[in-house]
């Protein structure tokens, strides 16, 4: 069962609606939109908290730490909590899978991804869960500015609409169920 759900993204209003900011998106989606919920900014974890019930208390943060220090937030808050890794859905950009694709797995590498080699360094474990929101790889130009850039209109609209079709299904993501959530999306 998921206790701590962390959206990564850089904080700042430059940063805001890039494809590093995926993570972000999606939490903003599930606290603002679905659940009506607020966003409480709390420098003792260096993040934006929110407190929400899914099927239990939950806790939700984007890091005000930049993207290669997030793993300095959900040590805190984890160990203050007593959050074990198993216990953590971090939920950010992937390169290797195309727009519009989104996959849930337990554990594993970083795979370049600096937030996610950061938390695995705090935290002293890859055994967490990823939702893995894909933004494509780019064609010409460096991965970093590919990354920190705003997507078209139609992408960013894409991205829009899986992130909606994943807190539609935020339950199967509260319970773990890997294999339940990513047939529900191979329907989809």
């Amino acid at each position: 069962m998921i206790r701590l759900i962390v959206g990564l993204g850089n904080p700042g209003l430059q940063y805001q609606r890039t494809r590093h900011n995926a993570g972000f998106l999606f939490l903003d989606r599930l606290v603002l939109v679905n659940l009506g919920a607020n966003w409480q900014v709390d420098r003792q974890f260096c993040s934006e908290l929110s407190e929400i019930n899914v099927s239990g208390r939950i806790l939700a943060i984007k890091p005000s730490t930049f993207m290669n220090k997030s793993g300095q937030a959900v040590a805190k808050i984890a160990s203050f909590y007593k959050i074990k890794p198993e216990e953590i859905l971090v939920v950010h950009d992937e390169l290797e899978l195309a727009v519009g694709q989104m996959k849930m797995k337990f554990g594993g590498g970083h795979a370049g991804h600096n937030g996610l080699r950061d938390i695995i360094a705090q935290i002293g474990s890859a055994d967490f869960y990823r939702l893995r929101i894909g933004i494509g790889r780019p064609v010409v130009g460096s991965v970093a500015d590919y990354v920190l850039s705003k997507p078209s209109i139609d992408v960013q609209q894409e991205l829009e609409s899986v992130t909606a079709l994943a807190v539609a299904e935020i339950k199967n993501l509260i319970s773990g169920d890997v294999d339940k959530f990513n047939q529900l999306l191979a329907r989809v």
